[in-house]
């Protein structure tokens, strides 16, 4: 999601945008997206919604995690990392949750880790950027392999920063060849999963398909849930 709050612009103020084929691998695995601004009430949404998928963005704030920014860093509006942390604090545990490349390092910064913020620095190469294809080795007893119906995945890769130091309660289910962190996810939740590639850019995937299959569905579930209390 690219959030760009201009306030000097004075016809629109900025943009709020997602990329069109999120909406579409949700809506074809059978649900119905809802983009959310940063200005919204998390609190009232919280209550409405059945799951929440973060979408890909530009690199965090390193003030969130007490380091000074890289100079390659090219930063998110801060409202959206706000937002998202209101959001965070207002969901029910329960809520299926899906995490995509900046999703997947808010969920880490969110939960007291840190990033790794210019990968070239560690892995002496950029292979993670531009539109790699991938492959990744999935932790054969996790909710990712569960969902995936795989140990194997592979996905488009966009990025210049990944997970650092793992947050609390957060355990790490895939990685690439090079020992990148490609997924984290929370093992006490019914589906807490975040992964740092961009699997809705390869729609033709089966293990793609059957992970956004899996979320939506998580979704349903957790409303036929709460529907019942």
């Amino acid at each position: 999601m690219d959030c760009s709050h201009s306030p000097d612009d004075a016809r629109t103020h900025g943009k709020l945008t997602l990329n069109w084929n999120y909406a579409e691998a949700i809506s074809n695995a059978g649900g119905v997206p809802v983009l959310i601004p940063p200005t919204a009430d998390m609190d009232v949404l919280a209550a409405v919604i059945d799951g929440w998928l973060i979408p890909g963005g530009l690199d965090i704030d390193a003030a969130n995690f007490n380091e000074e920014n890289h100079a390659k860093s090219n930063l998110q509006d801060p409202m959206r990392f706000d937002a998202e942390s209101r959001m965070m604090q207002a969901i029910d545990p329960e809520l299926p949750f899906l995490g995509i490349c900046y999703g997947c390092q808010f969920l880490n910064v969110y939960r007291g880790g840190n990033l790794i913020q210019h990968l070239p620095d560690v892995v002496q190469h950029d292979a993670h950027a531009g539109g790699n294809l991938q492959n990744y080795i999935v932790e054969s007893v996790s909710k990712l392999a569960e969902s995936a119906g795989s140990k194997e995945m592979q996905g488009k890769s966009y990025h210049h920063q990944a997970v650092g130091r793992v947050g609390s309660n957060l355990r790490v289910v895939a990685q690439a060849e090079d020992g990148t962190i490609e997924a984290i996810e929370d093992d006490s939740k019914p589906f807490f999963v975040a992964v740092q590639w961009h699997p809705e850019r390869t729609p033709e995937d089966a293990t793609t398909t059957r992970l956004f299959s899996s979320f939506v569905n998580a979704a349903a579930e957790y409303k036929a849930k709460r529907r019942l209390v």
